[in-house]
């Protein structure tokens, strides 16, 4: 699986919400199936994620610029969640 195409698949046939608070709020709600943060985001931030919920956070091998362009988004992402696929296979990084 290639990651950028799978996640630009997600945003374009799914549901995928960006930046840390929109990701923080979707997944408190329980709508993110998982979150994909950069390798540059806060730890902090990555352990607030994993000790308040069952979600799977994977961390890109990239910086938030990065991460921004694999998004197709001029600026920085740290983070992002995918609450829907949509017909992409970014999901299957679960099972690695």
């Amino acid at each position: 699986m290639e990651f950028n195409v799978s996640l630009r698949k997600a945003i374009k046939t799914g549901k995928v919400v960006l930046g840390q608070h929109e990701t923080e709020r979707c997944v408190m709600d329980g709508e993110a199936s998982m979150v994909v943060v950069a390798k540059n985001c806060p730890e902090a931030y990555r352990d607030s994620l994993t000790s308040e919920s069952e979600v799977f956070v994977y961390t890109f091998d990239g910086s938030s610029v990065q991460l921004g362009k694999a998004c197709g988004k001029p600026h920085m992402v740290s983070a992002l969640a995918v609450v829907n696929p949509g017909e992409s296979d970014i999901i299957s990084l679960k099972r690695t």
